[in-house]
């Protein structure tokens, strides 16, 4: 262990997996900044926490279990049409991709609707606070599914990887609470951001269909449209101080 404090090499793989946690785990943000709205204000905090804090013991757990994980690319059957195999690993990314449409397809829908019972005072507290704190931690296992078989072929050292997950999940604690509130003060962001998490369900699903498309093009488009929103805001503000 005193070897790995003073390995350099140790420490370059230890940001770089933090790296790409933290980048992987941009959407997954989004849609827990989104669930916990469903909750009133002074239990979000805390459902937002919880939800992270399990979520990491849960990716420590799968850490703990590499042959389990490296085994979920063996192929468990094959489709006649299209002609391919399908893994255990596909098979949880085509699920997490159909829940995130499903679950953004809904919100999209009751934000365009409405919903009468939307009021706080008509939200079960109890009942709506374990299952936003259960989804949390199922869709933070989708979205770290390939990040974690990614860090396993990239570092030998198990510490390094834990460690890895460790700081990424407390920087995700950190600028969750700040995001979550930019996205509940404009409507037009959550759009944009429920929009995405709906086009995250499509590249998941390919994805476990074999149909790989690169994440530099998903986070461009991102980073793009929020760049044009962020003009529209900044104009929208100029013209009501008028």
């Amino acid at each position: 262990m005193l070897d790995l404090l003073t390995d350099p090499q140790a420490w370059i793989a230890l940001l770089t997996l933090t790296a790409l946690e933290l980048v992987l785990g941009i959407d997954n943000i989004v849609f827990i900044s989104i669930l916990v709205e469903k909750l009133p204000p002074e239990r979000r905090k805390l459902a937002r926490r919880l939800g992270l804090f399990m979520a990491m013991f849960l990716r420590l757990g799968l850490l703990m279990v590499i042959s389990w994980i490296i085994g979920l690319t063996a192929p468990l059957f094959s489709l006649p049409w299209p002609k391919q195999e399908i893994s255990g690993r596909d098979l949880i990314l085509i699920g997490g991709g159909l829940f995130l449409i499903w679950k953004s397809t809904s919100e999209i829908h009751q934000a365009l609707q409405g919903d009468p019972h939307d009021d706080p005072g008509h939200v079960s507290v109890h009942a709506g606070f374990g299952g936003v704190v259960l989804q949390i931690m199922l869709v933070d296992m989708v979205f770290s599914l390939d990040s974690i078989i990614t860090a396993v072929g990239m570092v030998d050292e198990l510490a390094v990887m834990m460690a890895a997950v460790v700081v990424s999940v407390l920087m995700m604690m950190a600028f969750a609470a700040a995001i979550g509130r930019f996205i509940s003060a404009h409507p037009t962001v959550k759009m944009l951001a429920l929009s995405f998490l709906v086009m995250v369900g499509m590249v998941l699903i390919a994805d476990g269909f074999e149909h790989h498309v690169p994440k530099g093009y998903v986070y461009t488009a991102m980073a793009f449209s929020i760049a044009v929103e962020m003009l529209n805001l900044r104009v929208r503000r100029r013209a009501a101080r008028r």
